[in-house]
């Protein structure tokens, strides 16, 4: 299941009481979260761990139950802003996220390990192991979605709201492997833009072992370029052209034979159609599967708006 939040982390617990040997995994949100005092906090993540392992705080909608704040008292103490309140039991979380991080996991392994460490039988997975984080617009400035929500409570004129990093985002493997276990046959399709300011090559690299990992049916491909007005234009580490030319190239190549090896797998399979009109050559029909693939079959004109059985 997907979970944006508190109220998908109640769903998936619900679903832990009535159905407790569902092999459950949970995909959640990481676009609200945020840095505190060098820790990465990940409330809609922890919001689900906490409530799956029985520890969440009901009474304030977020944290460990029965939780103290002398860490959160003492930083007071010495002048930090502690607006954003994080209990003691909490924060042990989060140093414990972190070291997993600094030993080398990513953001989806280091959850998986907290959620057997807290005895949670479902996978708690991120949506994604890159940074995203929303950012609102507004008359007071650019604020992050917990300084809008928490400090300020939706109080300056809201202007605009956009998500940092989406554009490089990828799901984690575990995220994939999640979605095509849960929906046999599933069809996934990407847009992946090439050569973003700043891309080094292992990141590139990254993005052809997902392409192959992911086994995308569709992957639309384009390079770089700059746009006015959006938050990039202010990144001035520029791929070359000559290098986003190559890799994309690279890229549609592995697109390409990604799509050639799951189309071989359906020679010779059954599929429902919808017939969508004459083809663009010849006199065969056009139509399409249940996963958006297009197939070309001889038959009468009648057959235009029906669903058939071709092979």
């Amino acid at each position: 299941m997907l979970a944006g939040g508190t109220g998908g982390a109640a769903l998936a617990d619900g679903i832990r009481l009535v159905a407790p040997d569902t092999e459950l995994t949970v995909i959640a949100n990481t676009a609200d979260d945020d840095e505190f005092w060098g820790l990465l906090v990940c409330p809609d993540v922890d919001a689900v761990l906490y409530r799956l392992a029985g520890m969440f705080n009901h009474q304030a909608g977020y944290g460990v139950r029965d939780d103290t704040f002398h860490v959160l008292d003492a930083l007071g103490r010495i002048g930090e802003d502690t607006w954003f309140r994080i209990g003691d039991k909490d924060f042990a979380t989060h140093i414990a996220r972190r070291d997993l991080m600094q030993e080398g996991c990513t953001l989806t392994a280091a959850m998986l390990e907290l959620g057997k460490r807290l005895g949670v039988r479902a996978r708690v997975l991120p949506m994604t192991n890159d940074r995203v984080r929303t950012r609102f617009a507004t008359a007071a400035g650019e604020l992050s979605f917990q300084e809008y929500f928490v400090r300020e409570h939706l109080r300056p004129q809201l202007e605009g709201i956009h998500f940092e990093g989406i554009e490089h985002a990828k799901p984690s493997p575990e995220v994939v492997a999640a979605l095509r276990d849960a929906v046999p046959g599933i069809a996934l399709s990407t847009d992946i833009i090439v050569g973003f300011p700043g891309e080094t090559e292992e990141e590139f690299q990254e993005t052809l072992s997902l392409v192959e990992v992911a086994a995308f049916d569709d992957a639309y491909t384009f390079k770089y370029s700059v746009r006015d007005g959006t938050p990039a234009v202010r990144i001035k580490d520029h791929v070359s052209e000559e290098l986003k030319t190559e890799r994309i190239g690279r890229l549609i190549e592995v697109v390409r034979r990604v799509a050639k090896r799951k189309n071989a797998g359906l020679v010779g399979t059954t599929h429902e159609v919808l017939v969508e009109g004459p083809a663009k050559r010849g006199d065969l029909l056009q139509a399409r599967t249940r996963t958006n693939k297009i197939a070309l079959l001889d038959g009468p004109s009648e057959w235009i708006g029906t669903y058939r059985q071709v092979r």
